[in-house]
């Protein structure tokens, strides 16, 4: 059985190997599937081939040493989970050309090599960095703000303001003019508090149809202060809540939401619940939130039409 030397989560610069195991086992090890080519100048073990960090190793391998990792790819390094996995996203100075792979996104731009840092050995843009670009650039937004989400989501309630600060300034003093206006309207937008990228792409549906922002999270308290329950959204002045109902999250437990509803509307709120197909298409849950948010008056006609 040939040793492979460590690698980058997997991957190896072809040329190594060459001087470690030699040419003749190097070609056995692709031969008998053990390693993969990546590129012309890079190999992978195959068991590894679907992990995001061997891939990302891989690419930066194949861009050489100035590149770095950059958009979904590194803000999903930096933890946000909710970002875009199925390519992996590089940046380079424009002096610097790359064969197209439909695996690997490019960027070019110019970079502060201070705003590089390594994470799990991978040269990877800063978080706030990456980040503000995400929001300005992503052609899904939702994913935007689930990543912005998880972001502020992951630091203690104080750090939040700091981050988003950072992220305000980001955007200001971007060269690129193209996307401001959506990174400062998804920026707005996230808080840290949805607990799921299907609740912050709710956020954003709710406010894209121009309909009053909610509450996330809004705690319902008894008259000794303690919490009651948790709503994911809420307009307290309505007494509206909206609660979504994920698979992983409400599996085996309608029984229990329906006596939780039941408490909530005898405190005087109105209950309403979404699911993955809303999300998919918010018509029918629009019409509800807008009779729920309208004054009583309105309720009723809409009611009796």
């Amino acid at each position: 059985m040939i040793e492979l030397p460590p690698g980058l989560h997997g991957a190896y610069p072809r040329t190594r190997l060459h001087d470690h195991l030699g040419v003749q086992a190097l070609r056995r090890a692709i031969s008998d599937g053990r390693l993969v080519s990546y590129c012309r100048t890079v190999v992978i073990q195959r068991e590894r081939m679907a992990d995001t960090r061997t891939r990302a190793a891989a690419a930066l391998l194949m861009a050489g040493p100035d590149a770095v990792l950059t958009s979904h790819t590194a803000v999903w390094l930096h933890g946000c989970t909710a970002a875009e996995t199925n390519r992996i996203h590089i940046l380079l100075a424009h002096d610097r050309r790359l064969r197209p792979r439909p695996d690997v996104a490019v960027h070019y731009n110019q970079y502060d090599p201070a705003d590089v840092v390594e994470v799990e050995g991978l040269c990877t843009l800063a978080l706030d960095c990456a980040l503000a670009d995400l929001l300005c650039r992503a052609r899904h937004r939702s994913t935007a703000l689930a990543c912005a989400d998880q972001a502020l989501g992951a630091l203690p309630p104080p750090q939040r303001a700091e981050l988003k600060a950072d992220l305000t300034m980001r955007i200001a003093t971007r060269r690129d003019y193209r996307g401001k206006r959506q990174g400062v309207f998804l920026l707005d937008l996230a808080t840290g508090l949805p607990e799921s990228p299907a609740e912050s792409t709710l956020l954003l549906i709710i406010a894209e149809a121009g309909l009053p922002l909610p509450e996330p999270q809004y705690s319902i308290r008894d008259l000794d202060g303690r919490e009651i329950w948790r709503l994911d959204f809420a307009w307290p002045e309505a007494r509206v809540a909206l609660e979504y109902d994920g698979y992983a999250a409400h599996v085996d437990k309608a029984q229990a939401d329906r006596a939780r509803d039941e408490d909530l509307r005898r405190r005087g709120w109105k209950v309403l619940r979404a699911g993955a197909s809303d999300l998919r298409d918010p018509t029918e849950l629009f019409r509800h939130l807008s009779v729920q948010l309208s004054s009583p008056e309105r309720r009723t006609r809409a009611f009796r039409m």
